[in-house]
């Protein structure tokens, strides 16, 4: 509970209809959420107005309507905030309802179209072997500690996740690690926190659907960074062409890392295998249990903040080297008969081409690359053929298969793939709507010493059809499979 007007800190009203005095017991920005005495937040989304719930808040019980549209009439009990932003203003009073939780731990957020879950992911295992109790907000999961909170998006609303937030204070956390997506960014998802720093991995082609511009893409991500204070630090990747746009207009304290490119923090590859790599990280060498070139720039990413959170080197690569990365990503499997599996959540054509070149340079006696790959639908159309022909070109076989076909035909999103296909390469494709009949296809191609790769989906234990979820496990179908063989 808390009274309106100490909710209201550093949030410009432009009217007030009521009482500023009266004390608040929640806030909810879904109407059928309102509680008595609660606070109802009127944010438009994609879908829906809030403004258009207003009513159905208030017999529920909400004391409190937050709008940015007034309406035409009021109840006397009732007390009407009207402000520019709601989305904005929402950030804002959930984290002073809250009591600033990002601002009582170390709060680091990670952006890029790839990376982030496994940055975020290996930050919070490396804080927490080093003897932090820790926090995690990522796609896969969020974490409080030890206990784990089932995620339903990368960055959950506000309200969420400073109730997130503030029971990992509550729990003694010291640290944060959190996906800031460019959807969290755009829709002020973030509004009201503080973070002791920012990281970035990398920018391709993806989400503009919801972007529609390359350049909104760009300009989502940046905002984050222009964002945090000069008490922050802004962690970038050099390598990447807009990696030192990010940090362009920032007061925080800018970093850079990368392989290429001079940059503050070097990695190099000496060894990769299937079941990790040896780096020369930053002037010492350590193991890790991860792969591919893609990975090394996450673990340099780790290892940067780590520093900038002022750890220990040789205890950060002490810890570095025995922890494992996220679910679904670079997740090995091999069957009884030498066939080696690889589920990974790549779907972008830059993440396609990244794990399938990890891949080819793996293999040591040109066996056979087979990937199963599937494109989500109500998504970005325009990579759907990028992606095939990325997966055709590394591949010796390709299986276009369903991904999440939400409420689009899968037989269209097939189609729309198969434009990219080369004529030359079109007697090494072959498509198969069903996603388990896919996987299954492609272990009874693979022979002893082939490597089939599952892309897409990753740690997902879903599949989505006609807007209802189905169980559904990459690694879970694909081990099946092997065993059928």
């Amino acid at each position: 509970m808390m009274v309106l007007k100490d909710i209201l800190h550093g949030i410009p009203v432009r009217q007030v209809i009521g009482n500023l005095n009266v004390t608040v017991n929640d806030l909810c920005l879904d109407s059928r959420q309102a509680v008595a005495n609660g606070m109802f937040v009127t944010v438009s989304g994609t879908q829906t107005d809030g403004h258009l719930y207003i009513d159905d808040a208030i017999a529920l019980g909400a004391s409190v309507i937050l709008c940015e549209k007034l309406p035409t009439t009021t109840d006397d009990h009732v007390t009407y905030l009207q402000v520019e932003d709601t989305a904005f203003a929402l950030g804002v009073s959930a984290s002073n309802f809250f009591g600033n939780p990002s601002k009582k731990l170390k709060l680091v957020g990670i952006t890029g179209t790839n990376g982030k879950t496994t940055i975020a992911t290996l930050l919070f295992k490396l804080f927490s072997k080093m003897g932090y109790k820790a926090g995690l907000l990522s796609t896969v999961q969020n974490q409080v500690g030890d206990r784990v909170v089932e995620a339903t998006h990368t960055t959950p609303d506000p309200i969420a996740l400073n109730r997130l937030l503030h029971e990992m204070v509550e729990t003694g956390c010291d640290y944060c690690f959190m996906e800031v997506s460019s959807h969290a960014i755009v829709q002020q998802r973030i509004s009201g926190l503080n973070f002791a720093g920012g990281i970035f991995s990398n920018i391709t082609h993806d989400h503009l659907d919801f972007h529609k511009t390359f350049a909104a893409y760009i300009k989502a991500k940046k905002t984050f960074f222009d964002g945090l204070d000069r008490f922050a630090f802004a962690l970038s990747n050099a390598d990447d062409k807009n990696g030192l746009v990010m940090l362009q207009n920032t007061f925080a304290h800018k970093k850079t890392y990368g392989i290429k490119s001079m940059a503050d923090f070097k990695v190099k590859v000496n060894e990769s295998h299937f079941d990790g790599m040896k780096l020369y990280l930053d002037g010492q060498e350590v193991w890790v249990k991860l792969v591919g070139g893609f990975n090394a720039y996450n673990v340099l990413a780790v290892y940067g903040a780590a520093i900038l959170l002022e750890q220990e080197t040789m205890k950060v690569l002490t810890a570095l080297s025995s922890i494992t990365g996220a679910e679904g990503r670079f997740d090995t499997t091999i069957s009884n008969k030498g066939v080696i599996g690889v589920i990974d959540y790549a779907h972008t054509p830059d993440a396609v081409r990244n794990v399938l070149e990890t891949i080819q340079g793996l293999r040591k006696n040109k066996e056979n690359i087979i990937t199963v790959l599937g494109c989500g639908g109500d998504r970005d159309k325009a990579k759907r053929p990028q992606m095939a022909v990325v997966a055709v070109k590394h591949s010796d076989k390709l299986i276009i298969t369903s991904d999440n076909p939400r409420t689009e035909d899968p037989m269209q999103i097939i189609h729309d793939m198969e434009v990219g296909i080369p004529e030359n390469r079109k007697r090494n494709v072959f498509s198969i709507a069903d996603r388990r009949e896919a996987i299954r296809a492609a272990c009874h191609l693979a022979r002893p010493g082939d490597i089939i790769l599952v892309a897409g989906k990753g740690h997902e234990k879903y599949q989505e059809v006609d807007g209802k979820r189905y169980d559904f496990d990459d690694k879970e179908v694909l081990i099946k499979a092997f065993n059928e063989q």
